[in-house]
């Protein structure tokens, strides 16, 4: 399950607001400046002082996340930036990119070498 997937399935889990923005907060990773490790202990910190109502609901949410981050946040370090891009759904926006300038943003918020 890569990104894209992620906040997909926990959208479909609860309506509940903060569900909403649990997932508007990894999406919006896509965008901004933080790398993998920030997006993880955002995240991380996100889970750990929200109340999300029906603890079954928590439950899915928690092991989804707790899912992607083992696979795609701890085992980063053996991939090539194309699986980089594909677990973390930025191969549109690293494609798009006007320059190498603009792609070199991806690599670093990927924490591959170029």
């Amino acid at each position: 399950m890569n990104l894209d997937e992620l906040t997909k399935n926990i959208r479909k889990v609860s309506k509940e607001e903060i569900v909403k923005k649990l997932a508007d907060n990894i999406q919006e990773w896509k965008k901004d400046e933080r790398n993998v490790v920030e997006l993880r202990n955002n995240v991380e910190r996100f889970i750990g002082n929200t109340w999300i109502e029906k603890q079954t609901d928590f439950d899915k949410i928690y092991g989804m996340w707790t899912e992607f981050r083992n696979s795609a946040i701890d085992g980063i370090g053996g991939m090539t930036i194309n699986e980089r891009l594909y677990w973390f759904g930025l191969f549109d926006l690293f494609e798009n990119a006007k320059d190498n300038v603009e792609q070199d943003k991806y690599y670093q918020k990927l924490m591959a070498k170029k």
